[in-house]
């Protein structure tokens, strides 16, 4: 075995990369697909046939659900919950309710937040604590709130980025002061 399982872990997927961390009471089901450098969480349920990518960081309590799909490098905060079907009875189940969501690399989500699925969460967006997302999140977009609303964008390094340095119709390029990236947005 090429990864680490806690004892108390139940772990039915046979496609679980390199140095992945599984630890205490998480479920990972038949057919998920974790890839390499995973660290994931007390707690967490990853459904059958939910891909999540490499260096994916995953906290306590998080819910994966069939459909979706997370890409290298996101973190998921505590507690947070993936949705599947956006219309949910417990007597009614199949396979074309399913609605999937994509987390592009190097976003972040923090605690407690909802996603509501068919979104897309564009790459090193941050999505602010106890956020319910119903509307994708364009690349490098802060999104807060229920619903999450667009606040403005973050750097690589998830400082807010402040004025624009480059202004014109279709980019604004910023730089961050903390950490000195430049990030070139492309206007809504």
């Amino acid at each position: 075995m090429s990864f680490y399982k806690h004892e108390t872990a139940i772990v039915e997927s046979t496609s679980i990369g390199e140095g992945t961390r599984i630890w205490h009471f998480a479920h990972v089901r038949q057919s998920a697909q974790i890839g390499k450098d995973c660290n994931i969480g007390k707690s967490v349920y990853i459904d059958s046939d939910a891909v999540i990518n490499n260096r994916v960081k995953i906290q306590n309590f998080v819910s994966v659900y069939r459909g979706v799909t997370i890409e290298d490098d996101v973190f998921v905060g505590p507690a947070v919950t993936f949705t599947n079907d956006l219309y949910p009875r417990a007597a009614h189940w199949n396979e074309e309710d399913l609605v999937s969501t994509v987390v592009r690399k190097g976003a972040s989500i923090g605690a407690n937040s909802t996603i509501i699925c068919g979104v897309e969460i564009g790459t090193f967006a941050m999505v602010g604590a106890g956020s319910v997302v119903t509307k994708d999140i364009p690349p490098f977009g802060l999104v807060l709130g229920n619903p999450a609303r667009l606040k403005g964008y973050v750097c690589y390094c998830g400082r807010k980025l402040e004025k624009g340095i480059k202004i014109d119709k279709k980019k604004i390029v910023y730089a961050c002061k903390h950490c000195g990236e430049k990030v070139e947005i492309i206007k809504p």
